[in-house]
């Protein structure tokens, strides 16, 4: 078998490559003392350009990247391939869009038991990854969120420290006056909200609601029916579905309600919402202690991020948004932070949210301390201020967590 090709193919995507910025999850990434890694995440986060920036730093000649969408792969053996380059001397295998290989699982486990190459792979469907073979003692995974505002930042040239929650909560003053004294938060914050959260921003805010709006087709007409035999026919009831909670305000279902309007049975809406949080379009949230299930209503539901409102309807609600923001930031910031039980971030029957100990209200500049009155450890998330007071602090700062 010659590998010449596909070193060659490595070698043009390399040198046009910028290894300046690096998401926060690259220091993730230890392939010398990991056998078999996995990037999962949602379209355009930035996957394949970790996976090259690692191989560039690696600099070996026993060092191969391949992308199994590539047609060659529809007709070759992952294993055998994979055993052949080892054979050849290689070391390392890349593996690119790994959800598009049929029976993955069962090829990625053979090369973990059967060879000795480290192998990081990248999947854009996480249902896929694992549908096949368990896999769960065998891989390393790694999740790859949206861009943070403080990536989104630092893309733009404005390099800030990341911060934990309490580190905001308690010194969100200090934090403020540094951002400020660099930048005016607000003015990029808004543009965030509507072009930030994806890498490809960079390639023109022209085209970058359109290119969105195409991943989304893709995973709810693709990569949706392969995983998860959902049926063509309820394609365009999921889409309905998800254009009517981009309109929403915090959208708490009445799933009895949001199946006559969209057509879609109350089993399988269910699942569906299930399905669609797990392809990162949709995060479901719960009550404290209520856990998640296919079969369990979410007490609310937003979409993943801002984005993704912004391309599908030009008519959001403000307070949407900035809930939205709030979650998909914390839900990122504990993305891989591993849990027996994801109870990271709850609903709060007074307040809207709960993170650890701290309970927090998401609003406006003029928000007020009326429904969190009297609560331990509560506190005020405001958009539009960009120096916080007390308990109040900026919407912003929680883009600052990773």
């Amino acid at each position: 078998m010659d590998f010449t090709k596909f070193f060659n193919e490595q070698l043009e995507l390399i040198n046009r490559l910028d290894l300046e910025f690096k998401r926060i999850v690259y220091e993730l990434v230890d392939i010398e003392n990991n056998k078999l890694i996995a990037l999962l995440g949602q379209r355009g986060v930035g996957k394949t350009t970790i996976l090259l920036q690692k191989l560039k730093e690696i600099n070996s000649d026993n060092a191969l990247y391949i992308s199994v969408d590539n047609p060659y792969f529809s007709t070759v053996n992952l294993y055998e391939f994979a055993k052949k380059f080892e054979q050849y001397g290689g070391e390392y295998l890349f593996i690119d869009e790994i959800h598009k290989y049929k029976d993955i699982a069962s090829h990625l486990k053979a090369i973990y038991d059967m060879t000795n190459l480290k192998v990081i792979v990248s999947g854009s469907s996480l249902l896929q990854i694992y549908k096949e073979a368990d896999l769960s003692r065998r891989v390393y995974e790694i999740k790859v969120p949206v861009l943070s505002f403080r990536e989104f930042l630092e893309i733009k040239g404005y390099k800030f420290n990341k911060y934990s929650i309490d580190e905001i909560v308690n010194n969100h003053i200090e934090i403020a006056k540094i951002i400020n004294s660099q930048i005016k938060p607000l003015k990029f914050f808004k543009e965030y909200l509507e072009f930030g959260a994806y890498p490809f921003f960079l390639e023109g805010i022209s085209s970058y609601k359109q290119k969105l709006l195409n991943i989304l087709n893709y995973i709810i007409e693709v990569d949706l029916p392969y995983t998860a035999n959902i049926s063509y026919a309820n394609i365009d009831k999921l889409k309905r579905l998800i254009y009517l909670l981009a309109l929403s305000v915090p959208f708490t279902p009445n799933i009895q309600e949001l199946s006559q309007k969209t057509g879609i049975s109350r089993p399988s809406l269910l699942e569906y919402l299930y399905l669609l949080e797990k392809s990162e379009i949709l995060i479901n949230l719960h009550f404290k202690s209520r856990g998640t299930s296919k079969l369990q209503k979410p007490d609310k539901i937003y979409l993943n991020n801002t984005n993704l409102i912004r391309a599908i309807t030009d008519n959001s609600n403000i307070g949407n948004e900035r809930e939205t923001f709030f979650v998909n930031q914390i839900k990122s910031y504990f993305l891989n932070k591993k849990s027996f039980f994801d109870e990271n971030i709850v609903l709060a029957k007074n307040g809207d949210f709960i993170v650890g100990n701290y309970t927090f209200e998401i609003g406006g500049k003029n928000k007020d301390f009326k429904q969190i009155k009297g609560i331990e450890n509560s506190f005020i998330v405001s958009d539009d201020i960009e120096i916080g007071f007390k308990n109040k602090i900026p919407l912003y700062l929680f883009g600052f967590l990773y």
